[in-house]
């Protein structure tokens, strides 16, 4: 029914209604926190033993210690189950994403002369060791497991490994194992939640510990990364998937009702909002919707229902696109599409946003699996200060200095003077006269 979808007139929110209308299902973590605290001292203190514990409790998986990691047999069977179509598919998205994440490289090292004999630049080396989170809980997802390891791969780091839930067989998904196999990893391991993250954050008998932890998931792996985020490094904030489609009165409604539904039916804790200026777009998307649900599985319909019948989505309606572009700047989406004539012509508005797509050849789904850029995204709001998982993400910069004997003095006078209005006397005395004078250098 067309009056089931969540309808809100921006115009008629209070400011506390429209701060609500910006709240994310994972807004508040306290529960999760408390759920996962324990978790995490299992893990912490029995590893391996823990492990195996959760995955039958959370998974319904009957793990050992030594099927914990996947062996070269699984690799071989899940390759072995995939149709024919599904690998080609995987490698076709692999080829895209592998050439956009080359494309981000950067220089190895970098030297300028910012000041004459003065010299400053940067080293640019992969950090040792990372683990992909993929998630499984409300689907398959081998397009994460390319998305975090691939450009993971092309920075250079040289320990990588994947963490995702077993199913109740025991089994990693297919598709994700195969993925990890097209990009060059073969270190994966049965161990999904905060206990996937609690695991590489401290190492167990079987997982190795990382520096580092990638990859998007459930209130409880977000829960998770905050509390061992003095532990490990946990990248960008990833948590359950939020879209915004903007519409303009010139867009085609059934095509914004078709792509509002995308990211709605990854899961109820989802965000997903349709925002125009234009009356009859939004009653003609409405009334789509319905339509659309009915091409669904039960599953996913539920989920999208959910969603945008819910608090957490539906119609948003402005007086104006300019309207609309602040509430986007406000919301600060992981995924936004622009759908209109001239979606381009409303991209210098646009702030804040994990990705941003142009025009209805340039759906969700495309972004979602193979167009290259990647799909690990900041959710929550984050948007406004983080960006997406890149290869600069799996690197670290060094910086590089040189001081020619010619520049010194006059760098060293300077220095010397901030050094004493500090109160910094070591600091000052390193350029003082003891300088020159052990180094023979001439200061006139």
């Amino acid at each position: 029914m067309p009056e089931k979808i969540r309808f809100i007139e921006l115009s008629k929110l209070s400011p506390s209604e429209y701060d609500a209308l910006l709240a994310r299902p994972e807004a508040n973590l306290t529960p999760f926190f408390d759920k996962v605290r324990p978790i995490i001292e299992a893990v912490r203190a029995r590893g391996d033993e823990a492990l195996v514990e959760f995955a039958k409790r959370f998974d319904g998986a009957a793990l050992a210690p030594e099927t914990i990691k996947c062996s070269k047999k699984e690799f071989l069977n899940a390759e072995s189950a995939l149709a024919p179509e599904v690998k080609k598919a995987i490698q076709y998205a692999a080829r895209n994403i592998r050439r956009f994440h080359e494309s981000q490289m950067p220089e190895k090292m970098t030297m300028k002369e910012i000041h004459p004999g003065v010299f400053a630049g940067e080293k640019t080396t992969p950090i040792p060791s990372v683990a992909c989170y993929v998630p499984r809980g409300k689907g398959s997802f081998p397009s994460v497991a390319l998305m975090t390891t691939l450009p993971a791969v092309v920075a250079g780091v040289t320990k990588i490994a994947l963490i995702t839930p077993p199913g109740p067989d025991g089994a990693v998904d297919a598709g994700t194992l195969y993925a990890a196999k097209i990009a060059g990893v073969t270190d994966v391991f049965k161990c999904g939640g905060g206990q996937g993250i609690a695991a590489v954050a401290y190492g167990t008998q079987t997982v190795p510990k990382a520096s580092k932890v990638v990859g998007p998931g459930s209130p409880w792996v977000v829960a998770a990364k905050r509390l061992l985020a003095d532990i490990i490094d946990t990248g960008l904030p990833a948590g359950p998937s939020e879209s915004i489609v903007l519409a303009d009165e010139t867009a085609n409604p059934r095509i914004a009702a078709l792509d509002l539904i995308v990211e709605s039916e990854h899961g109820p804790d989802s965000s997903s909002y349709l925002v125009t200026n234009s009356p009859r777009v939004a009653k003609r998307v409405r009334q789509a919707i319905p339509e659309f649900w009915e091409g669904l599985t039960e599953t996913r319909r539920r989920f999208s229902s959910i969603v945008l019948t819910g608090p957490h989505g539906g119609i948003v309606l402005t007086e104006s696109m300019k309207d609309a572009i602040t509430f986007v700047n406000d919301f600060a989406p992981e995924h936004l599409e622009i759908l209109g004539e001239d979606p381009s012509g409303y991209l210098p508005h646009i702030q804040n946003a994990g990705e941003i797509l142009l025009g209805a050849y340039t759906p969700f789904t495309l972004a979602n699996y193979l167009i290259g850029p990647n799909a690990v995204l900041p959710t929550g709001g984050w948007a406004k200060t983080f960006s997406p998982l890149s290869v600069h993400d799996f690197l670290k910069r060094s910086s590089i200095a040189r001081v020619t004997s010619s520049a010194y003095p006059e760098l060293a006078k300077q220095a010397r003077l901030l050094a004493i209005y500090e109160g910094f006397d070591g600091h000052a005395q390193a350029v003082s006269s003891h300088r020159p004078a052990l180094l023979k250098i001439e200061t006139t």
